[in-house]
């Protein structure tokens, strides 16, 4: 006896034919996914790892470099670890003048931190002040300042090379720290300002209402809820400021000589027309400017989170 589907029954099962299908590969799908995603993983990691390792090479290549004999740097199969270690680059970066008469490393490096350490404290003080008053008052000229402070970030140093040259020359500022150190600041105050405006508008002032409220003074409630929220965007800006001054080459090789070189134009010296480059020295030296960034970096770094929190919590 054969049995006959009717069309009725037949259109009644083919929904449940359809639905059975689409849970199937949705069921399908949730099943291929974790491994999908731990593949997406694998795949991101080995492109930071890339990332990491062709940045960092650069600067190991350098620290290498300086702790291997000058006639084994210029060998056709240099080596990736430093078999012959040796100490006389560091020693000869060290002691060796710029050139006879001129400064050597350790009066180019008192040189530096100098006007390094005083364009971060002038520049935080400026610029944090500036900030404040661009983000939390409302003034005429406001918008006109704001726009200003953008275009002077905009133009590149070297376009006002000659006209900042005449300028400092007429305040017979030239071959001197203190003209270098205007130049510096000059170049590091705008986008200064800038970041730092983000900051304070990043910070509600209704929690300076709410500390007065609690019986704290205006300028009580400013240092002790605002400040320490702002602290880690001062050490931010602190340490873009610190970086720019230190690595600022061109305007100090065109401002400075002789005593009153600065660490840049003093690595520069080390190459030379008349005599081949000492590579070893070069690479030694620059390990040595690269070694007071590091050091700042990891000595602020502990007070950005530490201001973030202090200013998070009441007390």
């Amino acid at each position: 006896m054969s049995t006959q589907i009717t069309p009725a029954v037949q259109r009644a099962e083919e929904p449940a034919r359809t639905d059975l299908g689409i849970v199937g590969t949705r069921a399908l799908r949730g099943a291929r996914r974790p491994g999908g995603k731990r593949l997406s993983r694998a795949g991101y990691a080995a492109i930071a790892i890339v990332v990491f390792v062709c940045s960092v090479f650069p600067v190991y290549w350098m620290v290498n470099m300086s702790f291997t004999p000058p006639n084994k740097i210029i060998s056709r199969n240099p080596s990736l670890l430093p078999l012959e270690f040796t100490w006389k680059n560091y020693v000869t970066a060290w002691t060796r003048e710029a050139a006879p008469g001129q400064t050597d490393f350790p009066h180019a490096l008192a040189s530096s931190l100098g006007v390094a350490i005083t364009v971060v404290i002038v520049c935080a003080l400026f610029a944090f002040l500036a900030s404040i008053a661009i983000a939390r008052f409302a003034f005429r000229g406001r918008i006109v300042f704001i726009v200003s402070v953008l275009v002077v970030q905009m133009v590149p140093g070297e376009a006002m090379m000659f006209t900042i040259y005449n300028m400092v020359d007429d305040w017979r500022l030239m071959n001197t720290l203190v003209g270098l150190f205007i130049v510096h600041l000059a170049s590091v105050v705008p986008f200064t300002i800038w970041t730092l405006r983000g900051f304070v508008k990043g910070v509600p002032a209704d929690l300076e209402e709410a500390a007065q409220i609690d019986g704290c003074t205006k300028p009580q409630a400013f240092w002790r809820v605002t400040f320490p929220l702002l602290a880690p965007g001062l050490v931010s800006t602190g340490i873009f400021a610190f970086i720019q001054s230190w690595n600022e080459f061109l305007m100090a090789l065109l401002f400075l000589k002789g005593y009153n070189l600065t660490l840049p134009p003093w690595l520069n010296s080390f190459q030379s027309a008349t005599e081949a480059t000492n590579w070893g020295a070069v690479m030694a030296g620059s390990t040595l400017i690269a070694l007071p960034v590091v050091i700042f970096f990891l000595f602020v770094q502990g007070r950005m989170t530490g201001g973030l929190v202090s200013g998070a919590v009441k007390g």
